[in-house]
C-alpha cells in the first residue's frame, strides 16, 4: 500500500507538530517547576543578572567548587535547551527557514521565558540566559540545515 506524497508530507508535518509541543511543554517544565532546579523553592530570594557574561564567568571560574555537573547544566543546559527549538521552527514552518529568524525568535521565546521567571520569581532572570539559549537555538538552526542537506543528497542517491 503506497502513500502518496501530499500524505506522507501531511503525516510528517504532524508527527512534527506532536514534538515541538511536547518539546515546548517539556521546555516550560524545567523553565518553571524542575524540582532540581530549585523551581519549587519559595523562600529563597529572587537573584537577576543583567551584566552579560558576568554568571558564564563565575561558573567558569569556580568550576571546581561548584563541580563539573554545575557549570554543564548551567551552560551547557541553556543551549541544549533551544537546540530543539531553532531545528523545528524550519522544518515544521517552512517560511522561518532563515537564520535570522531562528536566532531572533530564539532570543524573543527566552526573553519571554526570563521576563515569566521575574515576574513568577521562578530561577533567575539572568542575561547570560538570553545569549546561552539563543546561542542554542542558532546551534539548532545549523543542525537542521545540515541535515536538510545530508537528506537531499540521500534523495539524489536513492
Amino acid at each position: 500500500m503506497s502513500h502518496s506524497k501530499e500524505e506522507q508530507e501531511r503525516r510528517r508535518s504532524l508527527v512534527g507538530i506532536v514534538l515541538f509541543v511536547t518539546y515546548l511543554v517539556a521546555l516550560m517544565y524545567v523553565m518553571f517547576f524542575a524540582e532540581m532546579l530549585g523551581r519549587t523553592e519559595v523562600n529563597r530570594e529572587y537573584s537577576y543578572n543583567l551584566h552579560l557574561f558576568r554568571e558564564i564567568g563565575r561558573f567558569l571560574r569556580y568550576r571546581n567548587v561548584l563541580g563539573i555537573r554545575a557549570v554543564f547544566w548551567n551552560l551547557g543546559g541553556n543551549v541544549l535547551c533551544f537546540v530543539p527549538f531553532g531545528f523545528c521552527l524550519p522544518w515544521l514552518f517552512k517560511s522561518l527557514d532563515r537564520v535570522h529568524l531562528a536566532v531572533l525568535l530564539s532570543l524573543y521565546l527566552s526573553l519571554l521565558i526570563e521576563l515569566t521567571q521575574l515576574f513568577l520569581r521562578v530561577g533567575s532572570f539572568d542575561v547570560d540566559d538570553l545569549l546561552l539559549n539563543t546561542l542554542g537555538g542558532l546551534l539548532g538552526f545549523i543542525c537542521y540545515r545540515l541535515w536538510r542537506k545530508i537528506r537531499r543528497r540521500y534523495n539524489e542517491v536513492s
